[in-house]
């Protein structure tokens, strides 16, 4: 790695600066374990709440940085990696090499070092190395330990990876995200043992170990805050394994199908698909009927659903496993069947509807649509009111696609249901009228509100005109914010994001403004406030307008 690829000004803006200063203090206590560096890479662990696997390196020329934290699973540089690079600086220093001048000269490679020092050792040195190293590390001794069991005197393989698989999901009491990564870990090392049984004559095993670990791990997880997603990647590594092990082992068609559909209907999370349809090719004709057979014969005790029915896991899996096979099949009708056993909402009638549309009948969607809009008329579906504008305007029943999009302003004044009608009414050419009348609903709307407000607090009450102000903004009209914003209360954000939009050509209005914005902001956030306002303006980093109205607000 080039010398002068890492500076404290790297780190800082790759980081952020709350990020460098935890980076800094972590450095200062001395939490960087040794560094190991090779020609583009360096990697040290570094201790934190637990202990965090950190490695940084260039990436054509630019430096880049990975780490086992959650932060930086995110997406971004965390203070662990800006610890490892200062610990790098401090080192470089500390051998006379200011990282600055250090120059182009290429460093040894200590991995070769090291590589050159166990080749020209006898093997019972090494021996004696890695055992040491396995007492400290229980990674380690768990991956010597299983690949021992296997191997000592024709051990039952079997039996020496379903101990591997009880102890690594093994915990005491709740995991949470700052434990989910050493939980992982081990979860992780048992899961690349068992690729090695990915051979022709140990696949049958391996199916059945798949079966059991992945039990495991998702019962497992049911105590664990799994939020990065390792656990679950690693449950979908397994499953996608199981597949690959199926198709090498052949196992019976029948006494596997029965497993698959156990697994799809029990499993607590569903991380990895065990859908006959994704074994089709294992299970042949034979498998997939006994699958069917099974799922019927679930299905079957279903009833029809009902608006007071509470979500059940079990209805909700068997459905999905009879769609599934309905949808292989090609069976429009046996699908709108299974679809048809719940109509506890308007969404269940949309979802028919577009299956007669990718089925080539849009009458019939059509009247599934208008049926579910009268079977809810307290609780409306918006979608479903979407669904059915589109296809009225399809077969030109253009009054009644206008007359519903209006219903859902009317309801519900947003800059949502706005531009809906700015989209229907723009297509049949009658924006300017519908948009006039609009504003004039929106301003007795308003009006309405704070005469509501009046009576309700029996002192006068402003107008909040924060939704005219978005949609003026939405329409790129700042006269029209500019006037509105003026007009009554605004959200200080809109305030905010419309000061951004005049700075350029109105700055003094654009001061204005954030004089008005900012001191509330203050109240609550004090020197935040600076960085709302310059986040929420334009482009421009840190403007005068900004500036000067922050600086007029504070005093």
């Amino acid at each position: 790695m080039d010398d002068d690829l890492i500076t404290p000004a790297v780190l800082e803006s790759l980081a952020s600066s709350s990020a460098f200063r935890r980076g800094e203090a972590y450095f200062s206590v001395g939490a960087v374990g040794r560094l190991r560096l090779t020609d583009d890479r360096i990697a040290a662990l570094v201790e934190g709440s637990q202990s965090y696997q950190v490695e940084l390196r260039d990436d054509r020329g630019e430096l880049a940085g990975d780490c086992s934290c959650p932060r930086a699973a995110a997406g971004h540089f965390c203070k662990h990696c800006v610890a490892v690079g200062l610990a790098w600086l401090a080192e470089q220093a500390a051998q006379g090499k200011p990282a600055a001048k250090a120059g182009k000269a290429r460093r040894r490679d200590p991995w070769r070092d090291i590589e050159a020092y166990l080749t020209a050792q006898p093997p019972a040195a090494l021996i004696e190395l890695l055992l040491g190293v396995a007492r400290r590390d229980d990674q380690l001794y768990q991956s010597l330990r299983l690949d021992g069991e296997r191997t000592a005197g024709g051990g039952d393989v079997a039996a020496a990876f379903r101990r591997a698989i009880d102890d690594a999901p093994r915990r005491h009491g709740f995991v949470d995200w700052r434990q989910a990564a050493t939980f992982a870990r081990a979860i992780d090392q048992v899961a690349d043992s068992l690729t090695e049984l990915l051979k022709p004559d140990t696949a049958a095993i391996l199916v059945e170990l798949l079966e059991y670990a992945i039990e495991c791990v998702e019962t497992a997880l049911e105590e664990v805050d799994d939020s990065n997603g390792q656990v679950g990647g690693i449950v979908y590594h397994l499953g996608d394994l199981h597949h690959k092990a199926c198709a090498m082992a052949r196992p019976e068609p029948t006494e596997l199908a029965e497993r698959l559909f156990r697994l799809e209907m029990t499993l607590p999370f569903s991380l990895c698909s065990f859908d006959a349809n994704d074994y089709r090719d294992v299970l042949g004709k034979a498998g997939l009927r006994r699958y069917r057979e099974l799922a019927e014969a679930e299905w079957g005790k279903v009833k029809p659903g009902d608006s007071k029915d509470h979500y059940d896991v079990s209805r909700a899996r068997i459905t999905h496993v009879m769609e599934q096979l309905a949808t292989a099949s090609g069976d429009v009708e046996e699908l709108v069947a299974i679809k048809s056993r719940d109509l506890a909402s308007g969404h269940g009638y949309l979802e028919i509807a577009e299956i007669w549309v990718k089925a080539g009948q849009p009458d019939t969607a059509l009247a599934w649509a208008e049926r579910g809009l009268q079977a809810f008329p307290e609780r409306p579906d918006n979608r479903l009111r979407d669904f059915l504008v589109a296809a009225y305007l399809d077969c030109q029943r253009n009054d009644e696609a206008l007359a519903l999009t209006w219903v859902q302003f009317d309801e519900t004044p947003s800059l949502q249901t706005f531009s809906k009608l700015h989209e229907v009414a723009g297509k049949l050419g009658i924006w300017p009228v519908q948009r006039e009348r609009a504003l004039s609903r929106l301003d007795d709307s308003i009006a309405r509100e704070a005469a509501m407000t009046n009576r309700w607090k029996r002192t006068p009450s402003v107008p909040n005109h924060s939704l005219r102000v978005e949609i003026a903004l939405w329409e790129e009209d700042l006269d029209a914010a500019w006037a509105a914003a003026h007009q009554g209360t605004c959200d200080r954000h809109l305030l905010i994001a419309l000061a951004g939009k005049l700075e350029a050509e109105r700055p003094e209005d654009a001061v204005s403004l954030y004089r008005r914005v900012v001191p509330l902001i203050v109240e609550d956030t004090n020197n935040a406030a600076y960085e709302e306002a310059t986040r929420s303006s334009s482009s421009q980093p840190k403007s005068s307008a900004v500036s000067t109205a922050f600086a007029l607000a504070k005093h």
